[in-house]
């Protein structure tokens, strides 16, 4: 195939062909890079669509809401989850425009290496895999792990020791990696189906029961809003809402790590990212209106019931005399839980690979095989999710568990501020470089880009104060306590610690803007991609918006 070049106004010049190969025109910074042709692409435009819209949906939508409604109160409870959605808009809109540019797996520990520091990339990739992947992501193994030992015994009713189950749910999580990586990609398309499926039965069986379509004929007139406290333990309630919706989900750099083996960057994120906004703001947000409307804050069953019998949807459906969908919706959540385990064994093995092949962890697990799996990182991970699974049997595994759960919520939001540095200093590189990357052919780039920007940063700062009051004052405590604190902070910790720890040993020098790399792992349409793009953009809006909605 003959080779294209394709010069910008700066002093670099780039080809293009199946495998980009770059030249300098200048003096710039190249420094190590994932080799992304390793990886295969699993995901094309239509699977990226569909696991964008039913990702994340599992137990942190149907279960641990009732949580958050529990602890908020209805306004409470609805404030700390849209706040929440608003700054997960903010994550997308940055994240999606530095992935389309270098779509790379393992995305934003890279970027923060070229475009502000190694020791910011080693301090986020470090926080992100062992707080929020060998503490976090693999806790979540363990917990979705615990999750369906409860939901299959919603039927078994016990009969079966817990070991067996855990055992099985390992072996079909696991399993699933040592089939090819486009299985996995399968895998998500198809449970995403399931959950989106499930959602839309129980919306609409929702609007049914408000106006009063269930056996009992109760209709529901806003009661739970009116006779009830709004704001259920004050800052504190909204606080730990919020942080139960950074639990649920505040994952989305999942869907920035999946561009890295699109299949079609350019049209695959910049699509997944309009339908995981529409994700927060339909499925997630209307659900939580529904919640709010139909199950009153002080209901018992919130948060003392375990598996499905626990979720505000069931407690709404039985109260409207509703028989048969509990067992139809324990099944979903298991499909759920096995499906967010599975994303948590993805995220964790190719953040960890993105390590290796920028030298922050060992090479050897930077290896990638023939069907594009990352070997030594799916291993480790493994490894680390089996134990912290089986802590489940053991005496302090529940403790265990409430610590890394609470780790989690704070370490997602503390990965958000290492975005908001590295993007801004991307941006002042493209300026200072006189960069064209916005202004090429079908170029996309961040909607309102410095009040999302400002938006995110104030929201992190916002989040960061509320992680630490509730920290200190947590709900149902006896005052100030050091443990709940360090249980809250503790990602925050890591991200500052690492930062400078790497710093003082390694001595790393800040990234000159006027210097960066914006070149290597780089993706320019080709003459195919602006055409099929072209085609896409000729079709008139409603053609186009009806085909976010063609799952196939």
């Amino acid at each position: 195939m003959a080779t294209k070049s394709v010069r910008s106004k700066g002093s670099l010049e780039f080809h293009t062909d199946d495998v980009p190969t770059y030249e300098s025109k200048g003096e710039v910074d190249f420094i190590p890079r994932t080799t992304q042709t390793e990886y295969q692409g699993i995901f094309s435009p239509r699977k990226m669509q569909v696991i964008a819209l039913g990702g994340s949906i599992g137990s942190g939508l149907f279960i641990t809401t009732g949580r958050g409604l529990e602890s908020a109160g209805p306004a409470g409870f609805v404030f700390g989850y849209g706040f929440v959605a608003i700054l997960v808009y903010c994550v997308l809109q940055l994240l999606t425009e530095m992935t389309i540019a270098f779509p790379v797996s393992g995305n934003l520990f890279e970027y923060a290496d070229r475009f502000v520091d190694p020791s910011l990339a080693f301090a986020a990739g470090f926080a992100e895999w062992l707080a929020n992947l060998l503490i976090g992501w693999t806790a979540v193994i363990g917990a979705e792990a615990t999750m369906f030992t409860v939901l299959i015994n919603y039927w078994a009713g016990g009969s079966v020791h817990e070991a067996v189950w855990l055992t099985l749910f390992l072996v079909i999580t696991f399993g699933l990696f040592f089939l090819p990586s486009k299985a996995f990609a399968w895998f998500e398309y198809c449970t995403s189906l399931v959950k989106v499926t499930a959602f839309l039965t129980i919306f609409f069986s929702s609007i049914a029961i408000m106006a009063g379509g269930g056996p009992t004929g109760k209709v529901h007139t806003g009661e739970t809003w009116r006779d009830y406290v709004k704001f259920k333990n004050g800052f504190a309630g909204i606080a730990q809402a919020m942080m139960l919706a950074c639990w649920a989900y505040g994952d989305q750099v999942f869907i920035g790590i999946m561009g890295g083996e699109a299949m079609f960057p350019r049209l695959s994120m910049a699509r997944a990212c309009k339908m995981v906004t529409g994700r927060m703001f339909i499925i997630y947000m209307l659900s939580i209106m529904w919640i709010s409307l139909l199950v009153p804050e002080n209901d018992p069953r919130l948060y003392g019931g375990g598996g499905a019998a626990a979720s505000p949807f069931i407690i709404a459906m039985k109260d409207a005399g509703i028989d048969g969908l509990p067992d139809f919706l324990n099944g979903v959540i298991m499909v759920g839980v096995t499906a967010i385990a599975c994303e948590s064994v993805y995220i964790a093995s190719r953040t960890l690979r993105s390590l290796a092949a920028q030298g922050l962890v060992f090479k050897f697990m930077a290896t990638v095989d023939a069907h594009g799996r990352p070997r030594w990182s799916l291993f480790v991970t493994s490894v680390a999710a089996v134990i912290l699974t089986y802590l489940n049997l053991s005496s302090g595994g529940v403790e265990v568990f409430t610590w890394f759960t609470s780790i989690t919520s704070s370490s997602f939001f503390s990965i958000w501020i290492v975005l908001v540095i590295t993007s801004w200093r991307f941006r002042a590189a493209l300026k200072a470089q006189n960069d064209p990357l916005f202004d090429q052919v079908y170029a996309w780039s961040a909607s309102f880009y410095n009040v999302t920007l400002g938006v995110l940063a104030a929201g992190c700062a916002f989040l960061t104060a509320a992680c630490i009051y509730i920290g200190l004052f947590p709900l149902n405590g006896d005052g100030v306590s050091v443990s709940s604190f360090f249980q809250y902070v503790l990602g925050l910790i890591l991200i500052i610690t690492s930062t400078i720890g790497y710093k003082l040993i390694y001595r790393t020098e800040f990234r000159d803007v006027r210097t960066v790399d914006l070149v290597s792992g780089r993706r320019p349409l080709t003459e195919s991609d602006i055409e099929e793009l072209a085609a896409y953009y000729k079709q008139p809006i409603w053609r186009r918006f009806s085909s976010y909605f063609t799952i196939w």
